[in-house]
């Protein structure tokens, strides 16, 4: 079950189909119970009151069978009807009328007593009162109201008026024919009509619908497990592709739709891999095309006589020459041939920490307890190293800490320096741009750290302390994969 859940995330693809394929089971059945209820519900309706209204007649016809007997021989009349078994129903006359303990009230219930009082009353002019309701055998009153049906001998009523095991309510209908003179009919309704069940989705029906939405789930979760695994692998390869361009191409499987994406993945892969490649090449034709025109030129300012314009012509030599040396060190820094391995930040970060605290503590720096991460070592200690570097250098001491959350580990360096312009925190990014005076760098180590970490997924951003001083916050996703 717990794997199931780690597979099953909220915001996944097959979780949000699954939802969806449970609302619309849900939408469908419940619409469809609906109608299905409301129509069986009038036609059951109509049935029980066409079915007690054919009882009240038959009630009415025996009341009045034996109001028309002699009052001596009434008793004689009904002993032979009830060893000739010949009536469905139980019939007595009795000296009060019996306490009957109704049943819960439900449509049913009331439509089969509206219909035969209707027509008992319509029928039997000449009695004083009638009664009607339903009662459960076992609190069924017979004879008198100290007798119940569970005492007296099973040929007698029991054959009429019990089904187990279901044991459904008895209609009892009491008429007063006359002072101390009452009617008594018990009986049972007809097929289908005898439980008065009342219930809008039947046990059955409840574990018919769990079924078939578990299978439909179940078919439909596997379905899409089989459709997201190319589209994860699709994720998965565009990740590692912006780490490391050579990778095998993916084999296109799956529906039409993500066929499609893989072999437009695969293509724009190889055409990006060929750019990467021209343009290694063309560095490196321009490094080594430039090196003789430079070293030609240099002996050619050996031979002129004037020391001043020998000094300047050396000089715009030796820019040239750092510039062509600076954008093959960007190149060759940003390009990160390099295998993912598992890296542990606390480590790496003491690692790099500890030359610069051996004489006296200027950077500080407390572990926390995290996962490794997945990435490219030499890149990731080039970036950390680069910014600690800086923050010694400008801001003569630093603190570095570890934030870690669902989207991002973050490392933030604070440096105790000057800081600098918020309208040139961009700029240092660039190429050769550069705000300290000395001629100790070229202006492309900050640029090569976020390039480092945008291949890595991630991002570099720089921001002024309140209370002076540089914040440099380096992100990466924690979510990397070998």
């Amino acid at each position: 079950m717990l794997s199931l859940l780690r597979l099953i995330k909220p915001n996944s693809l097959v979780t949000r189909t699954l939802g969806l394929a449970l609302l619309a089971v849900v939408l469908a059945q419940g619409i469809a119970t609906a109608i299905w209820y409301s129509e069986s519900k009038q036609k059951e309706l109509a049935g029980i009151q066409d079915a007690s209204q054919s009882m009240a007649n038959m009630f009415a016809s025996t009341v009045t069978f034996f109001q028309s007997l002699p009052v001596r021989y009434r008793h004689i009349v009904l002993d032979q009807i009830r060893n000739m078994g010949g009536t469905r129903f139980f019939v007595s006359f009795n000296k009060e009328k019996l306490i009957v303990e109704p049943i819960e009230e439900t449509r049913l219930k009331q439509a089969s007593i509206q219909a035969v009082s209707s027509v008992l009353n319509q029928k039997l002019t000449k009695v004083d009162s009638i009664s009607v309701d339903f009662s459960r055998p076992d609190n069924l009153r017979l004879l008198k109201n100290d007798i119940y049906l569970h005492d007296l001998p099973k040929s007698w009523a029991h054959h009429t008026l019990t089904l187990s095991p279901i044991d459904p309510p008895i209609l009892v209908v009491q008429i007063e024919l006359s002072s101390h003179e009452w009617v008594y009919i018990a009986a049972l309704l007809p097929a289908p009509y005898v439980t008065l069940d009342d219930t809008v989705i039947a046990r059955e029906q409840i574990v018919f619908l769990i079924l078939s939405t578990t299978l439909l789930l179940g078919l439909t979760y596997l379905l899409m497990r089989r459709q997201v695994k190319p589209l994860k692998r699709l994720a998965k390869a565009a990740n590692e592709m912006s780490m490391d361009i050579d990778q095998p191409p993916l084999a296109e499987e799956g529906a039409s739709e993500l066929v499609t994406a893989t072999r437009a993945f695969n293509r724009m892969q190889q055409r990006i891999r060929r750019y990467v490649a021209d343009r290694e090449h063309l560095f490196s034709s321009i490094s080594h095309d430039l090196k003789t025109p430079i070293t030609r030129l240099r002996l050619r300012a050996e031979l002129l006589e004037n020391d001043t314009k020998r000094s300047k012509f050396n000089k715009d030599l030796d820019e040239l020459e750092m510039m062509v040396k600076g954008a093959l060190q960007c190149v060759r820094d940003t390009d990160l041939h390099e295998n993912n391995a598992f890296i542990d930040l606390n480590e790496m970060i003491l690692s790099v920490i500890e030359p610069m605290n051996r004489r006296v503590q200027v950077v500080a720096f407390v572990p926390v307890p995290m996962d490794p991460i997945v990435a490219k070592p030499l890149a990731m200690k080039r970036v950390i190293t680069n910014i600690l570097d800086n923050a010694v250098k400008y801001g003569t001491s630093a603190e570095v800490s570890i934030g870690v959350s669902d989207e991002w580990i973050t490392i933030t360096v604070d440096d105790a320096g000057p800081g600098i312009p918020e309208e040139k925190q961009e700029q240092v990014f660039e190429p050769y741009f550069r705000l300290a005076d000395d001629d100790q760098g070229h202006g492309l180590g900050l640029g090569i750290c976020r390039n480092i970490l945008h291949g890595h997924g991630g991002d570099l951003i720089i921001s002024n302390l309140p209370n002076g001083g540089l914040r440099a916050q380096l992100f990466i996703p924690p979510s990397l994969e070998v």
